[in-house]
Formats: structure tokens, C-alpha cells, sequence
């Protein structure tokens, strides 16, 4: 297969976000000037989220309709499946709906970390607390430590598929996709980066606070504001909270205010 050189294919998955995936997409409209193309992959809304895609002429849209659609994180890693079997462009990136972009020269500044043999690059969990915080979090954790009792073994770094970018060959060329072993009960795409790792390529990680710096991630966002998933009380509250506050902020009303941003150029 040939393909477009320097170009990025991203991929988002909506489902039932039409207010946050709407600003990701104009987020990405207006601070990105390197190559690119938009793939959404809808699973199945069904609502006006669905409705705003269609009336996007600058975005390819694949809508998946009725019940053989997965549940969970199946229903993302097989929708980012099916955009990356059909990417022609030489960079895939794999995009949360709850992220939204910050700044110019995002997209530029990971494709050069890109370079030979370089299969991904991005950034793991952004969760930007103090450092102090994390490492005691870390420690006090019991939850999390009988976890790693029962698994017997760390949970190791991987690029996630908030904001990952990806050599489309790199993929294709060995049969991979994000689905990998989580029938095994592995998250969307960790398997995938450690089977880079295995083949030999190499990988560009990026600090938190350098991805923080590019986007935004208002993690657990599609399960907090659909009520047909489950979450503890506790967990809504605390991040509707913190979704409302961030949508209120200057920086991201300037964006999802700017209906021109939907409009084709």
C-alpha cells in the first residue's frame, strides 16, 4: 500500500458526547496546520451528537448501527479498528472525544518523534497532581496494590490512545490493531504498544506535563455523562464537576463558540 507521506489520519470515537466531541474537533480545526484528515467512528448515538456529524463536510464519518456493536472498551479499540484498516496516510493517531487541543504545532511537534524506526509516540495516564501526591497516592493505595498481588507483576508504561500517534506501516505491516488481547483484559492499545516494543521498533514517550501542554483530557467524561454505564456516586459528581468547570473556561469557550470552525475550508 502506498502511503500519503506526512500526512496523520486521527481517529475519534463518539458515542453520545455531542458538546465535548464537537469542541475536540474544533480544537483540532483550529490550531492544527501540519497535514491531516479527521476519521470519527460513531458507535451507534443515535442522538444529536450523531445529527452534528453529519453535517460536517470536512470530516469522514463512519456510523456503526445496531446490537453486534461491543460493549465497553471493546466498542472503542474495534472503532479505532475499523478507521486504521482503511488508513492511507503515514501517521495514524488514535484520539479521545474528551480531549480537546490547546495549541499550534501540536501535531507537528509529535510527528517529529517520528523518527527511524520510531512506531508511536504520545503520552500515558495525564494525570498532573504533584508529584508528592502520586507517590503517595501510590503508596496508600490498597486497591490498587492487591491488584498488582493478584496480577503479580507492575502495572508498566504504555502509550495510551487518548492522544497516540502511530506508523500506519509499522501497524498494517504486522497485523496490528488495538483490540489485542483484551479479551484478556487488557485496556484498548496497551498490547499493542508492548508488541511494538517486541518487533523491535522504537517509541517516543512524552512527559505529562509536554502533553498537557499540547491537550486536554477530561478523562472518564463519555461514562460520567451517560447514564447507562456505571460509576460510583462519588466519581460522577467529582468529575461532572470538573468537566462543567472546564467547559466554563475562557480558553475552551473560545473554541466551542466558534461555530466557523464547522464550516468547510
Amino acid at each position: 500500500m502506498s502511503y500519503s507521506t506526512g500526512k496523520t489520519t486521527i481517529c475519534i470515537v463518539n458515542y453520545k458526547t455531542e458538546e465535548l466531541t464537537r469542541l475536540c474537533l474544533r480544537s483540532i480545526r483550529k490550531f492544527t496546520k501540519a497535514p491531516y484528515e479527521v476519521v470519527v467512528v460513531d458507535n451507534d448515538s443515535g442522538d444529536s451528537s450523531l445529527e452534528y456529524l453529519r453535517s460536517l463536510k470536512w470530516i469522514t464519518l463512519i456510523e456503526r448501527t445496531g446490537e453486534d456493536i461491543p460493549k465497553g472498551g471493546w466498542a472503542h479499540g474495534t472503532a479505532l479498528n475499523l478507521a486504521l484498516k482503511e488508513c492511507k496516510s503515514e501517521y495514524f493517531m488514535a484520539m479521545h472525544s474528551d480531549t480537546f487541543v490547546r495549541r499550534e504545532g501540536w501535531l507537528q511537534e509529535l510527528v517529529l518523534n517520528m523518527g527511524s524506526n520510531t512506531a508511536c509516540t504520545g503520552g500515558g495516564k495525564l494525570d498532573l497532581k504533584p508529584a508528592w501526591q502520586v507517590f503517595l497516592k501510590k503508596i496508600t493505595d490498597v486497591k490498587a496494590l492487591k491488584r498488582r498481588i493478584k496480577n503479580k507483576k507492575e502495572d508498566k508504561y504504555y502509550i495510551r490512545t487518548i492522544c497516540a500517534l502511530y506508523d500506519t506501516e509499522a501497524l498494517h505491516k504486522n497485523n496490528l490493531d488495538f483490540t489485542l488481547k483484551m479479551d484478556e483484559g487488557v485496556t484498548c492499545g496497551k498490547q499493542l504498544y508492548y508488541e511494538l516494543l517486541n518487533l523491535g521498533y522504537k517509541t517516543h514517550p512524552v512527559s505529562e506535563w509536554k502533553m498537557a501542554d499540547m491537550i486536554y483530557h477530561l478523562a472518564h467524561a463519555t461514562m460520567v455523562l451517560n447514564p447507562e454505564f456505571t460509576v460510583r456516586d462519588r466519581t460522577e459528581k467529582k468529575f461532572k464537576k470538573k468537566i462543567k468547570a472546564t467547559l466554563a473556561t475562557p480558553e475552551v469557550q473560545s473554541i466551542a463558540n466558534d461555530a466557523s470552525l464547522d464550516s468547510e475550508k
